[in-house]
């Protein structure tokens, strides 16, 4: 079987190739004007208005590219560079969040079943960070127990990361949706820079669910065909 080390590696280079791309793309259309003049809080707000949602709250945040949409909240959650950004990055990153909220409004099946399963996914992140130790350290758990465990884990970690792929495009594909309908890109430069930083974010996820994908067959293999790892 292929060495622990070369899957950390693997996996850990497929992630941070994502984020570069995604913060390279971010930067350079962050300096992308819109003719518009909105700010991504002002698109937001308009987004939410046109879809009727005039129950979830706007709010800004330090956190540069930590925009995210809290469901249980009901918040839409900016950064400060996209609060009050005028680029087609602002307006693209608003919009996808705007895009999750509706998403709520409407009952989404995907986003239900990924609001669903945040409980045990986060239950299952602590178990891959925990049984190793236990196993290496204490000897309680008998090492195809530890194997068994571990792939159950990841299985779920890996579940919740595919459930989350449809979410996040559905949500960009609403986001490039409206912002078209709605004015504030013009065709051209702006809307080509809109699609790239929201296709380069979608590719976190992806990444996010090849890594989870790899560690589940990573310690499912073996329990299938018998054999020993290195």
């Amino acid at each position: 079987m292929i060495p622990l080390l070369l899957v950390f590696l693997f996996t850990l280079a497929i992630g941070l190739l994502a984020q570069w791309h995604v913060k390279r793309t971010y930067a350079r259309h962050s300096r992308t004007s819109v003719l518009s003049g909105y700010t991504g809080a002002e698109a937001a707000h308009e987004i939410l208005r046109q879809a009727g949602i005039t129950n979830v709250g706007i709010v800004e945040h330090e956190e540069l590219l930590g925009d995210h949409y809290d469901p249980r909240r009901k918040r839409l959650v900016l950064s400060s560079a996209n609060y009050h950004g005028k680029s087609a990055a602002a307006l693209g990153v608003a919009a996808h969040e705007c895009g999750h909220a509706i998403q709520h409004q409407q009952a989404y099946a995907p986003l239900q079943w990924r609001m669903a399963a945040v409980g045990v996914t986060g239950f299952a992140s602590q178990l891959v960070l925990w049984i190793p130790l236990l196993g290496a350290f204490t000897g309680l758990l008998a090492p195809r127990t530890s194997l068994l465990i571990m792939a159950v884990a990841w299985g779920v970690m890996m579940a919740f990361n595919l459930i989350t792929l449809p979410v996040e495009f559905d949500a960009s594909r609403r986001a490039k949706l409206v912002l078209n309908q709605l004015g504030f890109i013009q065709a051209g430069a702006e809307r080509a820079a809109v699609s790239q930083v929201l296709n380069a974010a979608g590719w976190t996820y992806v990444a996010a669910f090849i890594s989870s994908l790899i560690y589940f067959l990573w310690h499912l293999l073996p329990l299938l065909t018998g054999r020993q790892r290195n």
